[in-house]
């Protein structure tokens, strides 16, 4: 289903514009840049914005230091996030200072001092901490209604009430468990799996094999919206590009179900947006 709405138009032109700008950084000189970096399961995500918080320059690398949500290779995510960030400023000609970062919701006491120590270790001010549903909304400006960030891991919910966020929660099903069926089904190793369930092509054929999954995680998410009344369902994250997905969610759980044109770099732009100059 695609919403109308203006939020929607503003987040699918912030994520074309940073689609372009990840080819094509714009080379126009910043009085300051904005960095959001996005830890995720399968993928790291940089998303660099200017002094206006529009997309300059970006960079993602598959990478497997995070598993449910909480780092597990410590030294590997300061070595990736350095490298991406060394990359960009290659591009820009010019330092990153500032960033911020997120965390799925429910793991602050837990990883929220890992996350910050990564990104301080990677060369960055880290100026902003939250968790990754608020941060996507950022982008997605949503009013009322669940945003549920759907990553290698885990799935964040948050509701939202008149803008505000009134409930979070972090539920450990994801992408993960995606690539585990796939494996299964095609006697693949869980690498094999997990880049067969990227390409686009095979999307048509997997949804079949994954609607047991995609109904768990449905079941899942319908617990917390019915006891907060939601009325409309908003998916990120990098599992939620799977065609069809929002289909089989907004059939199981009986409410509208929305995505935006890509969903993988809705939250790391929120996160960029949510970034100050102001150090934690």
């Amino acid at each position: 289903m695609k919403p109308v709405n203006s939020a929607f138009q503003y987040c699918n032109q912030l994520v074309a514009d940073f689609e372009k700008v990840i080819k094509k950084p714009i080379l126009k000189k910043s009085s300051v840049y904005y960095t959001g970096v996005d830890l995720g399961t399968a993928y790291i995500v940089l998303a660099v914005l200017d002094e206006n918080y529009q997309p300059v320059a970006g960079a993602y690398r598959f990478a497997s230091v995070v598993k449910d949500g909480m780092v597990v290779d410590y030294i590997g995510a300061i070595r990736i996030v350095k490298e991406l960030k060394q990359e960009v400023e290659q591009k820009l000609g010019t330092e990153l200072v500032y960033a911020a970062a997120a965390l799925p919701p429910g793991t602050f006491t837990l990883d929220s001092g890992a996350i910050k120590h990564v990104v301080e270790g990677a060369g960055f001010e880290i100026t902003n901490l939250l968790d990754e549903p608020s941060a996507a909304n950022a982008a997605l400006k949503i009013k009322d209604g669940a945003i549920v960030d759907i990553g290698g891991g885990t799935t964040g919910i948050a509701i939202l009430k008149d803008g505000k966020v009134v409930y979070v929660v972090d539920e450990p099903t994801g992408g993960t468990h995606f690539s585990l069926v796939i494996a299964g089904a095609y006697k693949m190793s869980f690498n094999d799996a997990d880049q067969y369930k990227r390409d686009f092509k095979n999307h048509r054929e997997l949804l079949p094999v994954l609607r047991p999954v995609i109904e768990k995680v449905s079941s899942i998410i319908g617990c917390h919206v019915t006891e907060y009344q939601a009325k409309e369902i908003y998916l990120v994250g990098g599992t939620c590009c799977l065609q069809g997905i929002e289909d089989v969610i907004g059939k199981q759980t009986k409410l509208p179900t929305f995505k935006p044109q890509n969903p993988m770099f809705v939250t790391p732009l929120g996160i960029a947006l949510n970034c100050t100059q102001e150090i934690l």
